[in-house]
């Protein structure tokens, strides 16, 4: 393996570029911030001794490492693909990351002089990473982790494997891909071009995560038009758009929002409210693992959209959902080799498995139904998109080894197979 050092600069060089995507624009990549972050992925790729290396018009990035065995035709071809965005919902530019060397386990000061403070008390997962180096943020960006650490892990095992042929290994292919944060990643994934059997997403959390189902995901929009008056001369005439709006989100289970729900639990996620007396939007996700409760889901919102309307009938209300992504459960469970391949690869190096669902979704969700079957494998980072996210070094560089073991692992179970 590559010393830490190594894998920390490389991961430092990547955050230090704002690849923030921006969900009001339909260009890919939404910002040219990615744009950049994959011209520069391609020129690594390319310098370590990739082949086929392209980015292309969407700002997809592509490259494969060619088998070195004598025998191939008998070992699938493998992938591993990272987003190269970071999510909008915390701040993204001028990231200034730094290390906690040996953490003592107790409250991290993240920012002197703004008294920006971690606390244990907040986020008690830190004491598992006493003893541990850290990265940390300075209290006011996101650090980035997710997902640029899984992009320094596939590029760090990708230029081990080039420095070290003797490692056999059959064809793995990697991918970076933009706007994932915004539900956009698999859009214009050139699943054929890219040429891989099955894939693995870098792009979990906690180290050992290992995850093959995630949530089925819609986003929904609520459009109130009201009616605005002088508030002087306004009984009986005034409909005011955003109470309308406030009923409407009363009208929600207070017990099924994110705050209130884990494992296997969905919810409602209010994203945004916005508007005048005259008008005013509500954004809402909706996500739930099973088909049947998420169905009920939005069929639970059109009647609450009904219920408002019927209180409030001098205003418009009216509300889209539109469907993002589902479980890839389905199509992973027929193929389980993929994730068992994963789950010995982690424990061949010491790391205890921890097969989770996703309470959220990566590309691979939709790349799996795109028969492209997708697992996700653990990034390392905790408290993705927002100012106390962090990453400890050892996880870092286990999921390096991750990456390098499952290709070991993929290579020679294959060929002894065929033996």
């Amino acid at each position: 393996m590559q010393p830490s050092s190594e894998i920390i600069n490389r991961f430092f060089r990547y955050v230090n570029i704002e690849t923030t995507s921006d969900e009001h624009t339909t260009k890919s990549p939404t910002t040219e911030g990615q744009r950049n972050l994959g011209t520069l992925l391609a020129d690594e790729l390319r310098s370590i001794g990739l082949s086929h290396v392209r980015m292309d018009d969407y700002g997809y990035v592509y490259g494969t490492l060619p088998s070195n065995l004598n025998d191939e035709t008998s070992v699938p071809s493998i992938g591993f693909i990272a987003h190269m965005d970071t999510s909008p919902d915390a701040p993204g530019s001028n990231i200034h990351p730094r290390i906690i060397q040996n953490y003592d386990g107790n409250d991290i000061l993240l920012n002197e002089q703004k008294e920006i403070v971690m606390h244990v008390s907040d986020f008690p997962e830190l004491t598992q990473y006493k003893g541990e180096d850290l990265i940390v943020t300075d209290g006011t960006t996101l650090l980035g982790a997710d997902d640029k650490a899984g992009i320094t892990e596939i590029v760090s095992a990708m230029e081990w494997l080039c420095k070290n042929p003797e490692l056999k290994h059959g064809t793995v292919c990697v991918a970076f891909t933009p706007d994932e944060e915004i539900g956009r990643g698999a859009d214009h994934f050139d699943v054929e071009g890219f040429g891989a059997d099955w894939a693995y997403t870098v792009d979990g959390g906690a180290r050992g995560e290992l995850q093959f189902e995630n949530f089925n995901a819609a986003r929904a929009r609520v459009s109130i038009t009201g009616r605005s008056v002088h508030p002087g001369a306004a009984k009986g005439k005034m409909v005011n758009a955003l109470l309308v709006g406030s009923d409407f989100i009363n009208t929600l289970p207070e017990d099924e929002t994110p705050a209130q729900t884990d494992g296997y639990q969905g919810f409602y996620h209010l994203v945004s409210m916005e508007g005048t007396v005259e008008s005013a939007t509500i954004d809402l996700i909706i996500r739930d693992h099973d088909a049947q409760r998420f169905s009920q889901r939005k069929e639970r919102l059109q009647e609450i959209v009904t219920h408002i309307s019927q209180l409030h009938p001098h205003a418009e209300i009216d509300i889209t959902i539109e469907d993002q992504y589902r479980n890839m459960r389905e199509k992973i469970e027929p193929v389980m080799h993929v994730v068992q391949i994963a789950e010995r690869a982690m424990t061949d190096i010491g790391i205890t498995p921890l097969i989770v669902p996703i309470r959220g979704g990566t590309d691979g969700a939709q790349l799996s139904f795109r028969h492209l079957p997708c697992p996700n494998l653990f990034a390392g980072g905790e408290n993705f998109h927002g100012r106390f996210e962090y990453l400890p070094v050892t996880s870092l560089v286990k999921a390096t080894e991750t990456i390098l073991q499952i290709i070991r692992r993929t290579a020679t179970s294959h060929t002894k197979k065929n033996e």
